[in-house]
């Protein structure tokens, strides 16, 4: 979450306007900073409320995020009478917890869990979470291995691409483990196998691979990143497990790349991350993480609850949060079934196929990808185009309503600004086309008025949010 800070005394006291119609006291005061002396009606609180929020962007037209948008009535009317039911008290509903083991049930064979085996995951707030729990047990797993050899487990390193989402970021830090970055370069924009390799010793506790970079939308390639990693093992003696970060490509390599060898079905993958509110396409906040067996999961980091007369394995970092999106996912499983799956995700791709296609055919731009691993695509202006940035044609299409994030690469490549369209269940390919008409529109625009750009310092800072 955003950290906030404090107002200076001179605002503490700012007041929100209120429309007079639905004022019910001669002197009625709405303070932004502090609780108000004296309640309100409830139209009125939301109707000030609702005054607020008009002006954030409409969510259907944010190609930024990778979140769901949209979700049917009856997906709402199922969350909202489930909001009040809190996901950790298993004792008071049972019922709400084993939808969640239903659901970690079906994706151990979505992912290909081993035939027999058992699988073992359950829900968190998000993929950020999930993460946080995968980098937990590799790690408990590396000292657990040391130790039990008699040898020094105070230098863990974890090797990752610099495309990675900032999660885990936070996780080395936090930990006090050190990041070994991979960083990107022109023809190479994730990470590989032997760049992987590379950078492994016996104090990696793991290596990361990415399903659905956030910069391109491309996926990493596991099989061949494992493969690596067996050869190192087999030269070195270093047994480097994996994890793959499937926030996005979880909920889509499934339906649309059934035969990539991403999944469980890769030995050397220990635990799978996913975000069911992004392609899992249920609102904010569920994700879902999976270990292979319960030899991938230390069993330290397990705490035991009364649960029905007996006892409920729990791991996570948050406590207490609403049921309402497990209970979502629960029913976007039931009601779409995996060719329903197959068809949203399927047509997500239509879509950002033919934009790609059409917004290369424009002139100014070059594709880096065209969407064909998730529905997403990033592309950048060609070389020789001075007289306008990404930037200020994200700007321009922010006008429209358009939330269309422009962002340079991290390193070794921030020099190159690109933009980057996320293509989401409920982006139709008629509102493809009104971005297309305004993408257009706007070009010629900017072709007509060249700007002046602001010095570099300056520049950075307009980077737009890009996960």
């Amino acid at each position: 979450m955003p950290l906030h800070t404090q107002v200076d005394e001179s605002s503490q006291d700012d007041e929100l306007a209120v429309n007079p119609v639905y004022v019910t006291e001669l002197h009625s005061e709405i303070p932004r900073f502090r609780l108000p002396d004296h309640g309100a009606l409830p139209r009125t609180a939301l109707q000030i409320v609702r005054d607020e929020l008009i002006l954030d962007g409409n969510a259907r037209l944010n190609l930024a995020t990778f979140v769901t948008t949209w979700m049917e009535p009856e997906a709402e009317q199922l969350m909202a009478e489930c909001a009040a039911k809190n996901m950790i008290d298993k004792d008071e509903y049972p019922q709400t917890a084993e939808l969640e083991r239903r659901c970690v049930n079906i994706l151990s064979r979505l992912w290909n869990a081993p035939s027999g085996g058992q699988a073992t995951g359950c829900s968190t707030t998000g993929s950020s979470e999930a993460c946080m729990l995968g980098g937990m047990a590799l790690l408990w797993r590396w000292r657990a291995r040391r130790q039990a050899a008699g040898l020094e487990a105070a230098r863990p390193n974890l090797v990752m691409g610099s495309n990675v989402q900032v999660c885990w970021e936070k996780f080395c830090r936090y930990w006090e483990i050190e990041p070994r970055y991979v960083p990107m370069v022109p023809g190479r924009l994730h990470l590989r196998g032997a760049e992987a390799a590379a950078r492994c010793d016996e104090n990696t506790i793991g290596v990361v691979a990415i399903m659905g970079s956030t910069m391109d939308g491309s996926y990493e390639p596991v099989l061949e990143i494992s493969q690596a990693l067996d050869r190192l093992q087999s030269e070195q003696g270093h047994d480097v497990p994996v994890h793959v970060d499937g926030a996005s490509g979880g909920f889509v390599a499934p339906f649309l790349q059934p035969d990539l060898e991403w999944d469980f079905r890769v030995p050397r993958v220990a635990s799978i991350n996913a975000s069911g509110h992004k392609y899992g396409l249920v609102y904010p906040g569920v994700g879902w993480i999976l270990w292979r067996d319960p030899d991938a999961l230390p069993d330290d980091l397990v705490f035991r609850v009364n649960y029905l007369g007996g006892e409920m394995p729990t791991f996570a970092l948050n406590f207490s949060r609403p049921g309402a999106q497990v209970a979502a996912q629960y029913y976007n499983f039931v009601r779409l079934g995996r060719s329903g799956y197959r068809h949203v995700q399927q047509t997500c791709q239509d879509v950002a196929l033919r934009l790609s296609g059409k917004i290369a055919e424009i002139g100014p731009f070059e594709l880096l990808t065209e969407g064909r691993d998730l529905p997403v695509f990033a592309f950048k202006l060609r070389d020789d185009v001075t007289a306008y940035s990404v930037f200020d044609l994200s700007e321009r299409l922010r006008m429209r309503g358009w939330q269309v994030p422009a962002y340079t690469f991290p390193a070794d490549l921030t020099d190159t600004a690109v933009m980057r369209i996320v293509i989401r269940n409920g982006f139709s390919p008629d509102l493809a086309d009104l971005l297309l008409a305004d993408l257009r529109r706007q070009v010629q625009v900017l072709e007509h008025h060249p700007q002046t750009q602001p010095p570099p310092q300056i520049q950075a800072k307009r980077q737009s949010f890009k996960h």
